[in-house]
């Protein structure tokens, strides 16, 4: 009886271990698109077939589209937020004077007709039969012509015809720099439905979300335009402009007046291309089997800086590959458009003419994102921390590791702007809808600063190791999925053993801060040699606590506080200094007090977390110095 039960019980185990992976399902598109771009009016029309698989278990009687361009019309609530933020994204704003005060004015409100961006939809057809598709600004809603099973797959078909706005915003043309085209979110893309339901955010200059799938894209230009983008170019032996063979020559007629590009992309969730009639373009070739492609304006007060960052770049990828897991494309682009830096399938659109330095920079955080975003594919719009943090935190790894001068915190300037913001009282929880910070700083530190901090702090909890394991793994097992927050939390709890649900909560739900004190030292009133250290929590956030005490004779001794909810033991980050573990502390008790066993004039110096990887937000009372 025993053993049956045995056997029955470890089949129970093994099927609720698959079926946690078992249950997990994403939707998923085929796109074909044709498209004819008209560069003398910047309009373009197209047409669209996509093919969507419903792997839910809902019966979907509706779907929802982007409409990405329409926002850059006056009145539209993109333009309606920069005229009521509090600091509006200097890209996006004229600053004016009214009544002889400055005044940051919309530079959507002033566009004009022929400037403005549309993308509008019509002839929309499920499986050959006409659907009421309704335009809704940024949102296309469809009530289908027939419910979509789950499991079932259906064939929309639809015309589209858009106009690509003055470049204020990511997408559009003639930016600063010149550059004539920046096509990202163009074309009317699928919104997501996943667990929660869908996403059909409307597009207020934030980012994105996508459903993964096959691009098939034909581009038809005029012929003196070079492109690059997102996918692989399939007849780079009829255009030419260095995507050709080795030893091909390229030989355009004359009369010819345009060239259609077609590129193929599959296992993606987004496709970005842009052009210019003076791009120079670059292919680098690689030992990891990555063919990058750089290109930029043929300015020769930028060349030399887009040659020194070539090299940069593959060790950069080199780094990345090794440090999160295999780049799994075959080529990615480094494409001079945009109005900064973003992030795109298989490429990057950034600006310039920047200095060499930040150059470098802008390509390591945006190539990151390759990882955390573009194969990692959270919802940038409610985990904004995820993507931006997460690359923000290989971004300075690998720059500190391919530096000639590495430091041993790459992060302080990090931990400092996270404690400016917490202390400012302006800061929102990580939880916060990346639409709904109050201001562009709030979010902007929130998603970059704070979502790095807690890739960094796990270091601080649960040493540097696991979190090296922790990352390689998230990326294994999530690669070509949708991972919400619990999943970057249970792979840290799988890899280290620790229980981490009170940290994902503290640090990602909440404004509770860490601050840990000092409070006193005392010698010992009995005569014997030992100095007692009383600490305070004050903060609302739980911590476990490394203390270092310094001794006057220069020997230095540590020592190490679990955190009880943890249920965990951190190895010894310091594997020479001598660490003696204590009890535990609970977060009910705001008090703790340990011995030290030497007298209080033998100490020179005692520090809480003398690493500098616990974000607390008021380190003057971290320490206790005999001076």
């Amino acid at each position: 009886m025993k053993k049956i039960i045995l056997i029955t019980l470890s089949c129970l185990v093994f099927s609720l271990g698959y079926s946690q992976s078992a249950t997990y399902w994403q939707q998923h598109v085929d796109y074909k698109m044709e498209v004819s771009m008209d560069v003398k009016t910047y309009q373009y029309k197209g047409k669209q077939e996509l093919i969507y698989t419903n792997n839910s278990q809902d019966t979907l009687r509706r779907v929802f589209y982007h409409l990405y361009n329409n926002a850059f019309q006056p009145g539209s609530e993109m333009d309606m937020r920069l005229q009521t933020i509090k600091d509006p994204d200097g890209r996006m704003v004229n600053k004016v004077k009214v009544d002889g005060k400055e005044v940051k004015e919309s530079r959507i409100s002033k566009l004009q007709p022929n400037e403005m961006g549309y993308l509008h939809v019509s002839n929309f057809k499920q499986d050959g039969v006409a659907a009421v598709a309704k335009e809704v600004e940024t949102i296309l809603e469809v009530t289908l012509a027939k419910p979509l099973l789950p499991g079932k797959s259906t064939t929309f078909t639809l015309d589209f015809d858009g106009q690509v706005p003055i470049q204020i915003r990511r997408s559009g043309r003639n930016n600063k720099e010149g550059v004539e085209l920046s096509m990202c979110q163009w074309y009317p893309k699928m919104a997501e439905f996943d667990f929660e339901g869908w996403h059909a955010d409307p597009y207020i200059a934030r980012e994105f979300h996508g459903v993964w799938g096959n691009f098939d894209v034909k581009l038809t230009i005029d012929k003196n335009y070079i492109l690059g983008g997102t996918g692989y170019l399939q007849n780079g032996n009829e255009i030419g402009h260095n995507y050709q063979d080795a030893g091909v020559k390229v030989s355009i007629p004359k009369k010819q007046k345009t060239l259609t590009w077609h590129f193929v992309a599959p296992n993606v969730h987004d496709f970005t291309w842009a052009a210019d009639k003076n791009y120079i373009h670059d292919v680098v070739n690689t030992d990891f089997g990555t063919t990058l492609h750089f290109l930029y304006k043929n300015n020769p007060k930028i060349i030399e800086n887009w040659k020194i960052a070539q090299p940069k770049t593959v060790e950069i990828m080199r780094y990345f590959n090794s440090f999160v897991g295999k780049y799994p494309y075959k080529q990615y682009s480094v494409i001079q458009g945009g109005d900064g830096g973003m992030e795109y399938a298989m490429c990057t659109l950034i600006l310039g003419e920047g200095k060499l330095e930040g150059l470098i920079g802008v390509i390591a955080h945006e190539m990151g994102h390759s990882w955390f975003q573009h194969v990692l594919a959270t919802n940038e719009s409610k985990h904004s921390w995820m993507d931006e943090g997460f690359t923000s935190y290989i971004e300075e790894m690998a720059l500190n590791e391919l530096s000639d001068k590495k430091v041993e915190n790459p992060f302080e300037g990090t931990y400092k702007a996270y404690v400016s913001l917490a202390n400012s009282g302006k800061e929102q929880p990580l939880s916060t809808h990346a639409d709904r910070y109050d201001e562009n700083r709030s979010y902007s530190t929130a998603s970059y600063v704070k979502g790095c901090l807690f890739l960094t702090q796990l270091q601080y909890l649960i040493g540097k190791e696991n979190l090296d394991q922790i990352v390689k793994r998230f990326y294994s097992e999530f690669k070509f999925k949708h991972p919400t927050p619990n999943d970057i939390k249970r792979t840290a709890e799988r890899v280290s053993g620790a229980n981490l649900d009170w940290y994902l909560i503290d640090w990602t739900q909440t404004l509770n801060t860490i601050d840990y004190a000092i409070k006193n030292v005392e010698s010992a009133t009995d005569g014997v040699q030992r100095t007692g250290v009383s600490l305070e929590r004050i903060g609302r956030m739980p911590m476990p606590i490394d203390i270092l005490v310094e001794y006057t004779d220069g020997t230095k001794e540590s020592f190490y506080i679990p955190l009880r909810m943890m249920s965990f033991e951190k190895e010894n980050p310091t594997p020479a200094i001598k660490r003696t573990v204590l009890k535990d502390w609970a977060w009910g008790n705001s008090k703790y007090f340990f011995e030290i066993p030497k007298s209080k004039t033998s100490i020179k110096k005692i520090t809480i977390d003398p690493s500098g990887l616990m974000a607390d937000v008021k380190k003057d009372n971290n320490t206790f110095e005999i001076k």
